[in-house]
């Protein structure tokens, strides 16, 4: 398992920008202390929202320097409403337990606060995948984020399965050149069970397709969602690892269409839809 270190640094000592950084954890020991000590380079705290981890993430986390909090598992949109209530600023930075804040974004991000208040409310962050094998991709296979943001414009969605916003008319966002760095797994036994995990919920919590079209979807798909990865995403720049990761990916998108095929089937509707 590789680790990833930082040194203090001048930003650490001088005043950090009136920025929360927020994380949701659950068994999230592996990377949280490179996580939060990442963070703390730019965030003047790091809350930790945790639901209910047995392998030590909390005091892990606690002693790296973060606040924790400890709530139920509410779903992913509704966990990250709770993370930016518990903030005490109200522009927040958006991680997941295995995103790393490098000294370039970090030093890029309190440049934005140098002069005041930033010049936009939300920033576009892009996610580069470091693989378990080989460097980072930070020209290719990237995706688009809006990791930092005022809480006071955006909220995250109220939604079990996303928890992605959408910017608001009349919002414009700024962008930051350098990539969030993405230790999204180990090995491609956990990408699968990653994989597997979200095509459930997004399955399950999403509005109801129609049998026909999950039934063309499941027969049609598979190439389209391989395609879009590969070459749109330039995933054929990473030899066979993005080869692999392209199919595993391809896989996870079509999995979530069989498994809302099997719900049309019994009849069974989203949790949204049976509130309407």
């Amino acid at each position: 398992m590789r680790r990833v270190f930082f040194y203090v640094s001048q930003m650490q000592t001088e005043s950090r920008p009136p920025v929360s950084a927020y994380i949701r954890t659950l068994n999230e020991a592996r990377m949280i202390a490179d996580v939060v000590c990442a963070a703390l380079q730019v965030a003047d705290e790091v809350v930790i929202v945790d639901s209910g981890s047995t392998d030590g993430t909390q005091e892990i986390a606690r002693k790296a320097g973060a606040r924790i909090i400890e709530r139920e598992w509410l779903g992913n949109g509704f966990q990250k409403r709770l993370a930016e209530d518990a903030c005490q600023h109200d522009w927040v930075l958006d991680l997941d337990a295995d995103e790393i804040v490098s000294p370039e974004l970090a030093a890029e991000i309190a440049l934005l606060f140098r002069g005041g208040e930033p010049a936009y409310k939300v920033y576009r962050t892009m996610l580069a995948l470091v693989p378990p094998v080989g460097a980072p991709w930070r020209e290719f296979g990237l995706q688009v984020r809006h990791k930092l943001y005022d809480r006071r414009a955006v909220r995250a969605p109220a939604h079990k399965a996303w928890d992605q916003f959408e910017i608001p008319d009349g919002v414009t966002a700024g962008r930051l050149n350098e990539p969030l760095l993405h230790h999204a797994f180990t090995g491609a036994a956990q990408f699968m069970d990653k994989l597997n995990r979200n095509s459930t919920v997004r399955a399950e919590a999403l509005p109801l397709k129609s049998k026909p079209y999950l039934a063309a979807r499941i027969i049609l798909g598979f190439p389209f969602y391989f395609a879009k990865k590969y070459f749109l995403q330039q995933y054929f720049r990473g030899g066979v690892y993005g080869f692999s990761l392209a199919s595993m990916s391809a896989y996870g998108r079509w999995l979530r269409d069989v498994k809302m095929w099997e719900r049309a089937k019994q009849g069974l509707r989203a949790p949204e839809e049976k509130r309407d």
